[in-house]
Parts: structure tokens; sequence; C-alpha cells
């Protein structure tokens, strides 16, 4: 509430600069990221894609929230669309774990049966999705009791994105180390480089994990706690972790574990994989 008893959804005016270079960062990232998935046409990093284009919508609202401060759409946009968006990176994260053991020919190595690993965190990451999105449309309210109720949908959400992004990284970890340990004839392959590849997946991880933690601070908080009460921390804690979560993705991109020329077929997903050249034709 304001000093005048009037029921305010921003406790500052939103900067138009600030949200401006973040439209300009995302859309530039978003840019690179589809023309790199066009031209691979590894299309499972469909999900990353949008995530970029999700992130220039939340910012494009948040342009709308300075001009107009008590719009509800223009809150609900910004809050939403930043909100959701790394739950898209995360989909595409999932999916490439699961090819890299397919493509090192390592399933024995992996402690979830890989026929199930793409379907388990996707599943859980979709669920996420949807919880913190309609935790987002419940908070944007006027009602101080649906507000509350929002934030804590929205903190089982990021709850649940913690826990998977917790067991992806422990799946990750023994398959690296029993991996290394005992290689596979197809991981010696030149164009198969899944140690740099997994290297890639612990440095995204990370950043969500800590974009996450600072979300459910944040929410813990409520709509009067520090971390809401300014705007600094959602560009410092959010748009700069996303923004290097998209750079570190483009340069370390999933063609890093794509070998060979030939095609062996992917259950989990009904799409194809290429095989390695040492393995069976």
């Amino acid at each position: 509430m304001s000093e005048t008893g009037k029921y305010e959804l921003y406790h500052y005016s939103p900067s138009i600069a600030a949200a401006a270079i973040a439209i300009v960062v995302f859309t530039v990232l978003t840019g690179l990221h589809t023309y790199r998935m066009i031209k691979t046409k590894l299309w499972f990093c469909v999900p990353f894609t949008i995530g970029g284009v999700f992130e220039v919508i939340g910012y494009i609202g948040r342009v709308a929230g300075h001009s107009s401060p008590e719009s509800l759409g223009a809150y609900i946009v910004q809050s939403l669309f930043v909100l959701v968006a790394p739950a898209l990176f995360a989909a595409s994260i999932y999916m490439t774990l699961g090819r890299l053991i397919r493509a090192t020919h390592a399933e024995a190595y992996s402690i979830i049966r890989v026929s199930w690993l793409t379907k388990l965190f996707v599943c859980g990451d979709v669920l996420s999705f949807f919880v913190q999105g309609g935790g987002g449309g419940i908070m944007a309210s006027h009602d101080p009791d649906k507000v509350k109720l929002g934030q804590n949908v929205i903190l089982g959400g990021l709850f649940l994105q913690i826990i998977l992004f917790g067991l992806f990284v422990v799946v990750s970890i023994l398959f690296h180390l029993r991996l290394r340990k005992q290689p596979t004839r197809e991981s010696y392959a030149s164009d198969v480089k899944w140690q740099k590849m997994l290297l890639v997946l612990y440095a995204v991880s990370a950043i969500i994990m800590v974009r996450n933690i600072f979300r459910v601070v944040e929410y813990i908080g409520g709509r009067n706690g520090p971390l809401l009460r300014v705007e600094w921390p959602i560009y410092v804690f959010d748009a700069l972790l996303m923004a290097a979560t998209m750079a570190i993705w483009f340069f370390g991109y999933p063609t890093l574990i794509r070998p060979g020329k030939t095609l062996v077929s992917d259950s989990e997903s009904g799409m194809q994989l290429p095989e390695t050249q040492h393995g069976t034709k």
C-alpha cells in the first residue's frame, strides 16, 4: 500500500534504461541461438531459444510498467515471463545429458535408465513451469491474500526446480566419474567432446541454481521484503545470470556431442541421433 492507502504493484518506478539494456542483450542472444539452432538442426534446443524470447517479452513488460505503473497486464507480463524463462532453459539442458550419454554409448554409467532420464527431468520441469506460471498469475492481484497464495505457489515451483537441478547434477557427476574411470570406445572419438559438454552443463546448472535460490529468498521475504522493494536485485541475480547462461550455452552448444554422420534412433524422444564413426554400423 502507498501512503495514500492505494495498492501499488511496484515499490519503485521500473527503470527504462535497465530494461532497455536487458531487451537488447536478450534479443541479440536469442537471435544468435535461433541462427545456431537452425544451422545445426538441433531442435531439442527450441525450448532454450523460446526462453530467450520470454526474457525479451518480460523486460518489455518492465518498460510498459514504467509508463503505466498501475497496469496489471504489464505487471503480469514482466513478472511471469521473466520468472518462468529459466524453466525453458532447463528443458534443453536436461535433454542434452541424455544425448551425451547415448553419444558416448555409456548408458550403463547412468544411475537413471537413459530411456527415462529425459522424461523424468523434462516432465518435472514442465510441472515446475506451470506451477510457477500459475503462481505468477495468482500473485498479480490487488487482493493481499491472493498475493500471498501466489507467492507460496511460486515457491513450490522454485523448490521443485531446485530439487530437479540437484538430482540432475548428481546424475551428471556420477556419470562423469564413471566414464572417466572406464571410458567407452566411443568416448575417445575426437568429435565427441563429452567432457567439455559436461563442464558447460555444470556451469549453466550452477548459474540457474543460484538464480533460483535468489528467487526463493525473494518470495520468502514477501512483497514488503527487502528484495522486492528495490529493483537492482532482479537485474544482478536474474537478468545478468540468465544472460550469462545464454552466452555460455551458445559457445558450448550441444554440437560438442554431435558425432559422425550416421544416425541411430533415440528411443527417448522419437528423434534421431548421430552415431560415432567408431560405433556399430
